[in-house]
């Protein structure tokens, strides 16, 4: 989880040259500088905001304006450890920017469903599926709030015989435990009503989705510096990676250790499990090599170190990787009508999806 970008949340998104990946996509979506506004259901967006609203009332109930430029100061000077490393900052950050994110990350997901959910050859005939993602860098709870969103968009439109069932284990470097449970707790019970609401108010009061469907854990790592024997067993099983606005954080604290922890997860990854990558377009994501001046986007140092065979592998080597889809820009415009004690914005992002070769 990376801290948030504020330049990429008004401009208009500007195409940056990039090196051309290792390897063609399948699709390649063009650079989107205008568009229209989210497309899901408003009714299903503001549920979503109502769980940040009601799992923290203490941050938006009071003026959080200096929390905020507390965290805001510690985030600019890259004083991470200090940003993340009170409950009420990490509370703070979560009720700021976590909500934005959450509506944009469950249109990406939703417009991904079909590459992303699994067969239904994996599950038993007749049972539900079960889908196992973790979420890298996923502790300020957007990333969980948006599968939440998701789940309840498969139960309502009956695009699956059987609903899936999630497991999401997030996995993060800051304490991020009280903030995931509660925002767990508000997707999996139904939100508070006023004593005066009506009888028909709550009959149609409703949990986003159920307990049984919905199984989130929290584990607290540094993944930089995680044993692979532990990414191995962390990662096991799981058919979705996501590294959401937290790969370009990760190269920006350290190149190799970075690029050895992708390989790492790539021989920890089953064949066919999927990672998806979502961060800041353009000139925002370049990463510096061996302290020159010399920028690299992000994007292409990613497909090099995935799509390309390993320096000591044939050049016909199996390939470890395919790309299946990018954007080099996008932005994600809100609907009218929502509410939320904070001001939401749009967001504007590039976004890269691989799936693991066998």
């Amino acid at each position: 989880m990376g801290p948030p970008i504020s330049r990429n949340l008004h401009r208009t998104a500007k195409k940056t040259p990039s090196k051309a990946p290792a390897k063609t996509p399948k699709t390649k979506a063009p650079v989107s500088e205008t568009g229209p506004t989210s497309s899901l259901p408003v009714d299903l967006l503001q549920l979503l905001l109502n769980i940040f609203r009601n799992a923290f009332p203490e941050r938006l109930s009071t003026d959080i304006t200096p929390l905020l430029q507390e965290v805001k100061g510690h985030l600019y000077n890259r004083d991470f450890s200090t940003a993340f490393g009170k409950e009420e900052y990490l509370e703070t950050y979560a009720v700021r920017w976590s909500p934005s994110r959450t509506l944009c990350y469950l249109e990406i997901l939703y417009n991904l469903q079909d590459e992303l959910k699994p067969s239904k050859s994996e599950s038993q005939e007749g049972e539900d599926a079960n889908w196992n993602i973790v979420g890298l860098g996923g502790g300020a709870g957007a990333e969980i709030v948006a599968l939440g969103g998701l789940l309840k968009l498969f139960a309502t439109t009956n695009e699956d015989e059987h609903t899936a069932k999630m497991n999401i284990a997030a996995i993060d470097i800051a304490d991020w435990a009280n903030v995931i449970k509660q925002l767990h707790s508000g997707i999996v019970t139904k939100p508070p009503l006023s004593k005066y609401a009506s009888a028909a108010a709550q009959s149609a009061n409703n949990a986003l989705t159920s307990p049984s469907s919905f199984a989130v854990t929290f584990h607290q790592h540094d993944v930089l510096n995680l044993p692979p024997e532990t990414l191995a067993r962390l990662v096991e099983n799981a058919h979705l990676i996501t590294l959401l606005f937290t790969l370009n954080e990760l190269y920006t604290s350290s190149l190799s250790l970075t690029q050895k922890f992708l390989l790492n997860l790539t021989t920890a990854l089953a064949p066919g499990t999927h990672l998806l990558v979502v961060d800041s377009p353009g000139s925002y994501s370049t990463v510096s090599l061996n302290d020159t001046d010399k920028k690299y986007p992000m994007q292409w140092l990613l497909d090099h170190t995935l799509l390309q065979p390993p320096g000591s592998a044939k050049a016909d080597a199996a390939p470890r990787w395919e790309k299946l889809q990018e954007e080099e820009s996008k932005w994600f415009r809100l609907p009218g009508g929502l509410r939320y004690p904070i001001e939401l914005e749009n967001m504007r992002y590039q976004l890269h999806l691989y799936r693991r070769c066998g």
